[in-house]
């Protein structure tokens, strides 16, 4: 097995969305997920519910069927007003084409990943109050990060994507996987190893516009 051996810091800053990087042809051996997931289950999680359910798709017909819902609302994110708010000048707008190249790549390649990961948590959150939303969120998340860090340590890339709940994809996948009713998907996430480890931190914007202290 794979060990990074990165430091906190370093696995938190350079646990990137992988696409055009991942290794299509090394299979993902289910242990290793395991051992992940266990790490991941060490998260918080709001009164102790670990109300969270992991789906791993290693069939081929299930991620292509997956990769197929996946394309068809990604040509409609794609081509919407919502997928290129940024101006000139704006950091966000200067990385937009690479951003979209990398992930037109990944659609066109979703299917040929080792495993395909869909996360869910228990609750049917479709217009819940905010509480139970952010409670149940809150139940999931940190879970569904540290098994991406945990997957960066042994060599492995994720990519957390949320496109393919867009309009009927939800329902669609659901069938498909056999989600019961009043479970929620967070995502579907590729899991390959990486081809090379040198993940470097990202441009992100500075501090000033996004960090208030006392009041907005």
């Amino acid at each position: 097995m794979i060990k990074l051996n990165l430091s906190a810091d370093d696995v938190l800053t350079t646990t990137r969305a992988v696409r055009k990087r991942l290794d299509f042809d090394t299979p993902v051996e289910r242990e290793v997920i395991e051992e992940c997931l266990q790490i991941a289950l060490q998260a918080p999680t709001g009164s102790n519910s670990q109300g969270w359910q992991w789906i791993m798709v290693e069939d081929a017909a299930t991620k292509k069927a997956l990769a197929d819902i996946y394309a068809h609302n990604f040509s409609i994110y794609a081509g919407s007003a919502r997928s290129n708010t940024y101006q000139p000048g704006d950091l966000r707008y200067e990385q937009k084409d690479k951003i979209t190249e990398s992930a037109t790549y990944l659609t066109e390649n979703f299917h040929r990943v080792p495993v395909i990961m869909v996360p869910c948590i228990m609750g049917d959150l479709d217009r819940a109050p905010t509480f139970q939303a952010a409670s149940a969120w809150g139940s999931l998340l940190p879970a569904v990060w540290s098994f991406m860090l945990a997957a960066r340590e042994r060599g492995l890339g994720t990519a957390w994507t949320t496109i393919h709940l867009i309009g009927d994809g939800e329902r669609q996948a659901k069938e498909l996987l056999g989600i019961p009713d009043g479970v929620t998907q967070a995502g579907m996430f590729p899991i390959a190893y990486t081809i090379g480890t040198d993940f470097k931190q990202a441009k992100r914007l500075p501090l000033d516009p996004i960090l208030h202290w006392d009041r907005w």
